[in-house]
């Protein structure tokens, strides 16, 4: 009968050797093997031996002003690829959040972009301030597409086609942008206009789109689509109000649990569908300040984005229960 070995006494002495070899002196693991006679899966096992044992202890240190916890939150609660959470006192105007968000996605934009990126865009000032702090640099076959055609002035900075514009100048990409306005009077008129060629070429476009940096509106009476009277009419907003609209990308409207809501608005916009937005591998929604707090929650509970940059009064208010569970 066989018997069994009595397991190895842990070596306190060797696994604190060869923890402040490999952490305090700075020493490979190739060296510390060499040094003290052991072969490099042994002292990675020690390592992590260290670790089990509570030798090693280590403590990661939130830079001031970041919000790690927070963003770990959003992306477990909402099944985000990846939260972006940026520091705002409570009382800062909706401007100067758009500002704030507008430099962390710039950020965030240069940090993850790749060659061969086909890169949609849609509207709205937050990303209007996102092309404000955008530094110049190349992206190797890079590709802006259009989201939606033309809302409001032209003249506007925050106009689909003068941010689609800018972005391919900075990052030295192809352009296709949407020749007609984005919401248009009639089914007639849409049909004429979907039949033109250049308008075709930017749909055909939308599937082979891999990230999209993307606006969360809300439909109030101070809201950018209501500014002008040009986008959106009191009677539409009225009858958005009155089936819960509580957001909207592109002009696609939900309400607060994320649900499509349906309208004869719905038909009459130029533009990316929220299915077609959904089948995006990337979807970056940039938006903050509570009074979008809903509508930025219908947008995560719809899952109509997977990558959220938000500040931290919104981001807290997300991560509390009865927010999202209900």
């Amino acid at each position: 009968m066989a018997v069994a070995r009595k397991p190895n006494p842990v070596d306190l002495r060797l696994l604190s050797k060869v923890s402040k070899l490999y952490y305090e002196q700075k020493l490979t693991q190739h060296e510390i093997a060499e040094r003290l006679r052991l072969s490099r899966p042994k002292v990675s096992r020690l390592l992590q031996q260290a670790h089990d044992e509570g030798l090693v202890q280590i403590t990661i240190l939130s830079p001031p002003g970041s919000h790690a916890d927070l963003e770990q939150k959003l992306e477990q609660t909402f099944h985000l690829k990846e939260a972006v959470v940026v520091e705002v006192d409570e009382g800062t105007s909706q401007d100067g959040i758009a500002r704030e968000l507008g430099v962390a996605a710039a950020d965030y934009l240069l940090r993850t972009a790749e060659d061969g990126d086909k890169i949609g865009v849609s509207w709205g000032t937050t990303l209007n301030a996102m092309v404000n702090a955008l530094q110049p640099f190349e992206v190797e076959d890079c590709h802006v597409v259009q989201l939606i055609g033309g809302l409001g002035a032209p003249e506007a900075e925050v106009h689909a086609t003068a941010l689609c514009r800018r972005i391919a100048r900075l990052l030295s990409a192809r352009l296709t942008l949407i020749p007609a306005p984005g919401i248009v009077d009639d089914l007639k008129t849409k049909q004429i206009l979907l039949s033109d060629s250049h308008i075709q070429n930017a749909f055909s476009l939308f599937p082979r789109i891999n990230v999209a940096y993307v606006g969360i509106g809300v439909p109030t009476p101070d809201s950018v689509v209501m500014r002008d009277g040009s986008i959106l009419s009191q009677n539409e907003l009225d009858q958005l109000l009155a089936q819960n609209a509580a957001g909207d990308i592109a002009l696609r409207f939900f309400d607060a649990c994320g649900q499509p809501v349906r309208s004869d608005l719905d038909e009459l916009v130029v533009g990316i569908t929220l299915d077609q937005l959904k089948s995006i591998g990337r979807v970056v929604g940039v938006a903050g300040g509570l009074k979008k707090l809903n509508a930025i929650s219908g947008a995560l509970r719809g899952s109509w984005i997977n990558v959220l940059i938000t500040d931290n009064v919104v981001a807290r208010a997300l991560c509390e229960e009865p927010l999202w569970s209900s």
